[in-house]
């Protein structure tokens, strides 16, 4: 049997090849064709179990085994698996774009929405068939039939175009290695860093260092290497990426422009001023001109912290480092040395305490607090042996026993065969499965875990464990919320099940949410133990992280909101083939938000996956959105915590599961949201926790 096809537990990794793909799909796309033709058809009656049902049923095989291999091509995008995924994404792209424009489907839709039945149905499954009417709309259903043709070659251009970008990324990534052979040009590099890049060296059997453009590589050279060259040469390579000075195959540029261009056309077709408005139709945000009110807002708020940071961080440049000039390339390396000097201890001490295994049992720790659940080890075939997998029991509060709830996989190494960045994925979604018996069954979830951090370094009894800097785990507790949002959902209907029908600008909620418990001390104090010695994170190292909590957060504020502006206005204002191109659109965002401008060579857009390779065009922004929202709700920990004496408060934990997690998108995420704080949310929390309230 082709494991591909096997839906009755976990995927099967151990088994699965690049040759699965073809065949697999092919079947499973035909056995979609024939249920909808069946489904089209006047004799079958428009309702629930005759028509929604088996279109669920049918369309999560389907999703699951394309979710395979998509994940794969992610993890592992070794030749075979790119040219798998590559072959069948034009043929599984037209069967989706099929699908949403098929009005004999939509109509079925339309005439269980306006029959009596839909009376009779439940809360969540009223919001499934408006969302499915809202989707046929976007997926072109209402065009004129000669209009019908072009959309859907959009769609199509549209997938391969996203899968290109992202590969074009990563082999630029991939194509840059900057070998040293002087020792001297390692100065001011940490030994586990110096090691890693020996590692990276003798793994190719050459002498000296080895380093990388991926981010366990790259980022510790622009943070603490002295040797300003090679930050420079460092940078450059970096900020170059995917762009016209490199192969000609790889270079981003003409796709951005055809990207853009597809997704005007897209908008017009279906009759909206833009593709900002598309991507509004399932969002929070109302209109373009809220999202933009809402991060000039922040800018104006941010905007003084930022030129404070921005002043101190020259003088320091001037005055400690002596640079005539601050280039981009310094920036990280005078803001350690400015911390260091600032709050007396650096992100490589503080990195020495946050080892692989103590960051995960002090993850699990908070979840089990927070939630009543038990996070255990547990098997499955994994698709590098890094990976580790584990499972999610609920306790019963009487007997103590736990019942399976959610599994997940972690995988935390960067690996030149796999997409940078960190990010949860589905592999299997909750819902209710009810046998021809009408007996019934819970599906329970599973979701991938991915990041890209160290690896442990040395193989043996010689082997050091990876460590993990603050930010890796503030990432990791990220993406663990949003792991978390999919697997503690109890909605029992596929499509609104987790994060699935959740607004994209509210999805970024439970993530965000979690990251601030990473600068509680009941949390660190449990999670940490250093390397060497076995010793806890000591409480004055705590102080000292905690007063630069906010060091540079104008900075950091304004970087957030000169991506997500950009983002927006390039979805909104820009016109593509128009007078102005992207860079110029990328230099009049800057001149209104930004206080730092980098190179004129850098070419930022060609790498900025998120909205050209991922889901996030006209979209960005949702950080920000999201983050007033965790932000508030977060606040709801603290003023539990002034009773309590910790945020780990299980009577808040419950509730925030009860109305935020578990709900997924069965309702408005503004109504959960309410329904958690008992009001709408306000900016105040960002604000404080953000360190941008000025003293009365």
């Amino acid at each position: 049997m082709n494991p591909l096809l096997d839906f009755t537990g976990l995927p099967r990794f151990d088994t699965i090849t690049p040759e699965h793909v073809a065949p697999a799909m092919h079947q499973l796309l035909d056995e979609n064709r024939a249920l909808i033709a069946r489904l089209i058809a006047p004799d079958t009656p428009a309702t629930w179990d005759d028509f929604v049902q088996p279109m669920l049923d049918a369309g999560e095989r389907l999703s699951r085994a394309w979710g395979i291999v998509g994940h794969l091509h992610s993890v592992n995008d070794i030749p075979p698996w790119r040219e798998a995924y590559n072959a069948l994404l034009p043929e599984v792209s037209s069967f989706y774009a099929d699908l949403g424009q098929n009005l004999a489907l939509y109509s079925k839709y339309k005439a269980l929405a306006s029959s009596d039945a839909f009376g009779t149905l439940t809360a969540a499954r009223k919001k499934i068939i408006d969302n499915e009417l809202r989707d046929f709309r976007l997926s072109g259903a209402e065009l004129p039939e000669d209009k019908k043709p072009r959309f859907k070659a959009i769609q199509e251009a549209l997938s391969a175009l996203a899968a290109k970008f992202s590969e074009n990324v990563l082999d630029a990534t991939n194509a840059h290695a900057e070998w040293i052979t002087d020792a001297a040009e390692l100065a001011g590099l940490p030994d586990d860093v110096i090691a890693a890049a020996r590692a990276a060296a003798e793994k190719e059997s050459k002498p000296g260092w080895k380093f990388t453009l991926h981010a366990p590589s790259y980022m510790p050279v622009l943070q603490y290497a002295n040797h300003r060259d090679l930050r420079a040469r460092m940078y450059r390579a970096s900020a170059t990426r995917a762009a016209e000075f490199g192969p000609t195959e790889w270079d981003n540029g003409p796709l951005i422009d055809q990207i853009l261009a597809l997704r005007d056309e897209e908008a017009k077709l279906l009759g909206y001023a833009n593709f900002a408005e598309v991507s509004l139709a399932t969002k929070m945000a109302e209109n373009p001109a809220q999202v933009i009110a809402f991060l000039r807002d922040l800018a104006h708020k941010a905007r003084p912290f930022a030129e404070r940071d921005l002043a101190e961080l020259r003088a320091f440049a001037q005055t400690e480092c002596g640079l005539a000039t601050l280039e981009s390339w310094d920036m990280a390396w005078v803001s350690e040395k400015l911390r260091q000097s600032r709050y007396s201890f650096s992100d490589d001490e503080v990195k020495q305490y946050f080892p692989e295994q103590k960051v995960l049992s002090g993850l699990f720790r908070v979840v089990e607090s927070l939630y009543n659940v038990q996070l255990l080890p547990d098997t499955a075939p994994v698709w590098n042996p890094t990976v580790r997998f584990f499972r999610i029991e609920r306790l019963n509060p009487l007997s103590g026993a736990g019942q399976l709830i959610g599994q997940f996989y972690v995988d935390l190494y960067a690996r030149e065969t796999k997409r940078g960045g960190a990010w949860m994925d589905e592999a299997i979604t909750r819902r209710r499965i009810t046998s021809a018996d009408f007996s019934s069954t819970i599906q329970t979830p599973v979701a991938y875990l991915n990041c890209n951090f160290p690896a442990p370094i040395g193989e043996g009894e010689k082997q050091r464990p990876a460590t993990f800097s603050h930010d890796d785990v503030i990432t990791l507790f990220h993406e663990c919320g949003h792991g978390l949002h999919h697997l503690l959902t109890q909605v029992d209907e596929l499509p609104i099940s987790g994060i699935r029908g959740v607004e994209w600008d509210a999805v970024e909620l439970p993530s965000q949410f979690m990251e601030n418990f990473c600068w509680e001390w009941d949390v660190l104090s449990g999670m940490t133990a250093h390397v060497d010695t076995g010793a806890a994170l000591p409480r004055a190292l705590y102080d000292k992280m905690l007063a630069a909590k906010n060091f540079q957060s104008g900075l950091q504020m304004l970087r957030q909101i000169e991506f997500s502006l950009f983002d927006f206005q390039l979805h909104s204002d820009y016109q593509p083939g128009g007078a102005q191109t992207v860079r110029q659109l990328l230099d009049a965002v800057r001149r209104e938000v930004a206080v730092i401008v980098p190179p004129e060579w850098n070419r930022f857009p060609n790498s900025f996956s998120h909205i050209f390779g991922g889901g996030y065009a006209a979209g960005y922004y949702s950080y920000k959105w999201a983050e007033v929202l965790s932000a508030d709700a977060y606040s709801a920990f603290e003023e539990a915590s002034q009773k309590t004496g910790s945020t780990l408060d299980a009577a808040t934990g419950e509730r925030f599961w009860r109305e935020i997690l578990a709900v997924g998108g069965a309702r408005p995420a503004l109504e959960s949201f309410a329904a958690f704080r008992g009001r709408a949310p306000q900016p105040d929390a960002l604000l404080r926790h953000s360190g941008m309230v000025v003293a009365a």
